[in-house]
């Protein structure tokens, strides 16, 4: 399996790991986890040179061209996946990506966005953001740890609770609201279509209930429809 394939899986699962409940299911998905985290760092090891073959002459690297500083004109790699996981008080996102320095990383940490930017990563600069998250954090207690194989950003909670996800998404019950205001205005819509589109018996039906329902009478009329 490739190394992209097991990211993937380990972002899944320490998904379902900030979901589950049962101590059960927390202790076979962490188990699962490091299972993968292993197979994953094992994955990432660099590989022993090839001994170049007699006769084939040797290959000369040019020399890497330093890197420029954090400028508009600098260009990135994007960084879309990565792995994260959560208790009440904070998240933390995994970065899987080698050679990381960490004294040329950049953040950017704001109550409602995050943007890291790797520089000089093995001759390419790398960023990670999220512009809107799921919700409110607090910038100054934020930080970023680099690690031989991942960088680790931990990210705090401004309000205590379970994040349902990392970006912020618009509520989808809230156009609903005013209608669910009125319970009854879901049924007569209901009735309205079944009436345009029904044949005579269920027409004379569908009649009679909406003038129950209009006159204060229960909706056993309703029940009754076929």
């Amino acid at each position: 399996m490739s190394a992209d394939e097991l990211r993937l899986d380990l972002e899944e699962l320490r998904r379902l790991e900030g979901l589950a409940k049962r101590p059960r299911v927390l202790s076979a998905l962490a188990n699962e986890i490091r299972a993968v985290d292993a197979k994953l760092a094992k994955a990432t090891e660099p590989q022993a040179p090839q001994a170049v073959a007699a006769g084939s002459p040797p290959v000369v690297a040019a020399a890497a061209a330093p890197a420029p500083a954090a400028a508009a004109g600098v260009s990135y790699v994007t960084l879309g996946s990565f792995s994260w996981d959560q208790d009440a008080e904070k998240i933390k996102i995994y970065v899987f990506l080698e050679g990381v320095e960490q004294d040329k990383v950049e953040t950017t940490f704001k109550p409602m966005s995050v943007d890291i930017k790797f520089h000089d990563v093995k001759g390419k600069n790398y960023r990670c953001a999220i512009p809107k998250l799921h919700k409110e954090i607090v910038p100054e207690k934020c930080k970023v740890l680099v690690k031989p194989t991942k960088i680790i950003v931990t990210l705090y909670k401004a309000s205590k609770g379970n994040w349902l996800d990392l970006h912020f998404k618009e509520d989808k019950f809230k156009p609903s609201m005013a209608k669910e205001k009125d319970p009854m205005s879901g049924i007569m819509d209901l009735m309205k279509n079944m009436y345009e589109e029904g044949d005579e018996d269920m027409k004379r039906t569908i009649a009679k209930a909406w003038s129950d329902a209009r006159s204060g009478k229960t909706a056993d009329s309703v029940r009754g429809l076929p």
